[in-house]
C-alpha cells in the first residue's frame, strides 16, 4: 500500500477517539505527507543523466579561463600581494569600517539559509490538497532553490577543506606581508588563506544566481567584486587569495549547474550547446500557490 493509499484510508476512520484523536490523525497525516514530499523530491536527483553536447567554444572559454586564473594567481603573488597589503593599511578609517560591515555579507549563511529553509517550508506545508498546477509550481520551485543551495553550499565547503590543507598564512601573520608563507596541513585559521572563503561564497552566488535570473548579474558581479575588495582591505587575504576563491566559487557554480542541466532539472542545453535556465512559474502564480499552502 503507497503512502498516499495509507494517509487516505487514515483519514476514513471512524472518529471515534474525540478531538485528541483528531489531532492525531492530523498529525499522523501531516507527518505522511512531509514523508511523501521528501521522497518524490529526492526522487528527482535520480534521474539518469543525458549526455551533454560540449560546444567547442565552450570548451574553450573553460580552457583559457583556467590559465587565465592561474596565471593571474601566480602573477598576483609576485607583483601584486605584498604592495596590497601596504595599500591596506594606508587607507583611511572610514573605509576600513564600511569594509568591516560589507565583507559579512560574503558568508554562506545569507543564501543557504533561506534556501534550505524555503525547501523545508514547502515539504511542511505542499499537500495532496493542491491542484496538480500548484504541485508543479512547487516542484519548479523546490528544484531552483536546491541549485542555488548545492551551487553555494559545495564549492564552500571544499574550500573550508583545502584552505587547511595548503596552509597559506594570512597578511600579517607575522608581522610581514611575506606572500610566501605556508605551514602546510596546521589546521589552523591564521594559516588558511588560500583560497578566501568568503570570495568563493561570493562569486559561487553571483554565477548561481545569474544563470536562473541573466538581469541580475551585473548587480550579482559587482557584489562579489566588492566583497573580495573587503577582504584585501581588512588584511584577512592577499589578493591572490581572493583570485583564487573567484575561480573555484565561479568553476564550481558552474559544474553544478551542468550536473542539473544533464537531468533537465532547472537547465536545459540549446541547440548551440549553451545551458539555459528552464522558464519558471510567473509571480502572480507563485503569490496564488503560497495562498494556497498558507489557507
Amino acid at each position: 500500500m503507497s503512502i498516499g493509499e495509507q494517509i487516505k484510508r487514515s483519514s476514513s476512520l471512524p472518529r471515534k477517539a474525540g478531538e485528541g484523536g483528531r489531532r492525531r490523525e492530523t498529525m499522523a497525516s501531516g507527518w505522511g505527507w512531509l514523508r511523501e514530499n521528501v521522497l518524490a523530491y529526492l526522487a528527482l536527483f535520480r534521474r539518469k543523466p543525458r549526455p551533454l553536447r560540449a560546444a567547442p567554444a565552450t570548451l574553450l572559454q573553460l580552457i583559457v579561463w583556467t590559465a587565465a586564473a592561474i596565471v593571474l594567481i601566480g602573477a598576483a603573488m609576485y607583483f601584486v600581494d605584498a604592495r596590497a597589503v601596504g595599500i591596506a593599511q594606508r587607507l583611511p578609517a572610514w573605509l576600513i569600517a564600511l569594509a568591516d560591515e560589507l565583507t559579512d555579507f560574503g558568508r554562506a549563511t545569507w543564501i543557504l539559509v533561506p534556501t534550505g529553509g524555503l525547501l523545508v517550508l514547502i515539504a511542511v506545508l505542499a499537500s495532496a490538497g493542491l491542484s496538480r498546477i500548484s504541485q508543479h509550481v512547487l516542484a519548479a520551485g523546490a528544484v531552483k532553490l536546491s541549485f542555488l543551495f548545492t551551487a553555494c553550499a559545495l564549492p564552500g565547503l571544499m574550500v573550508t577543506t583545502v584552505k587547511r590543507l595548503i596552509g597559506r598564512a594570512r597578511p600579517l601573520v607575522d608581522g610581514s606581508a611575506n606572500p610566501f608563507l605556508y605551514h602546510p596541513f596546521g589546521w589552523k585559521v591564521e594559516y588558511a588563506g588560500m583560497p578566501s572563503g568568503h570570495a568563493t561564497n561570493a562569486f559561487a552566488a553571483a554565477v548561481a544566481i545569474g544563470a536562473l535570473w541573466p538581469r541580475a548579474r551585473p548587480f550579482m558581479w559587482a557584489y562579489a567584486i566588492v566583497i573580495a575588495l573587503t577582504r584585501v582591505a581588512l588584511t584577512a587575504h592577499f589578493p591572490s587569495d581572493v583570485l583564487a576563491g573567484a575561480f573555484v566559487g565561479a568553476a564550481g557554480a558552474l559544474l553544478v549547474r551542468r550536473w542539473f542541466a544533464a537531468r533537465r532539472l532547472g537547465f536545459f542545453q540549446n541547440q548551440a550547446g549553451l545551458i539555459i535556465a528552464l522558464p519558471g512559474p510567473s509571480v502572480s502564480r507563485l503569490k496564488r500557490v503560497a495562498g494556497q499552502l498558507f489557507r
